[in-house]
């Protein structure tokens, strides 16, 4: 697996600790599906501004975030090179704020946060209560096997 990590704001230090359990979560979410390591991820942290202007471009909602997918559609099938399984942008303020709001840690924010945004990374979704049901029954479940729980 190669996890690439983008630092593009000053709110949150991204040190080895928010590294190691960032790859932890990739980790356990391509476990869960069954899936090889052999995929290239990138997860940018931002702040709100630029999540802003990516969520309008992308999503036509003119405001901040907290974090955005950008699942690839890679050939697993060739084997000359790692394939893409997307981006992941996280909001740094937005990860804080909800950090707070929720009153857990901000590595246990960044967790869920980078759970849930592999998941959409995967095919899921949760525009219906069904979907969201699946999709939050996942991260649960990535979560407590890394033994990470809101009370952190």
């Amino acid at each position: 697996m190669e996890l690439l990590i983008d630092n593009r704001q000053e709110e949150i230090k991204i040190d080895e600790e928010i590294i190691k359990i960032v790859k932890e979560v990739v980790n356990e979410c391509l476990n869960l599906e069954g899936k090889n390591k052999n995929y290239e991820i990138s997860i940018s942290f931002v702040n709100d501004e630029e999540i802003r202007i990516l969520n309008r471009d992308f999503r036509g909602k003119d405001k901040p975030t907290d974090v955005l997918s950008f699942p690839m559609e890679d050939d697993e099938e060739v084997t000359d090179y790692t394939p893409i399984l997307g981006d992941i942008v996280i909001s740094a303020p937005t990860a804080i704020r909800q950090a707070k709001e929720y009153g857990h840690s901000i590595k246990r924010e960044i967790a869920y946060l980078t759970a849930h945004s592999m998941f959409h990374l995967m095919g899921y979704d949760h525009k219906t209560e069904d979907e969201k049901k699946i999709m939050r029954t996942k991260e649960k479940q990535v979560m407590r096997k890394l033994g990470i729980f809101r009370e952190e």
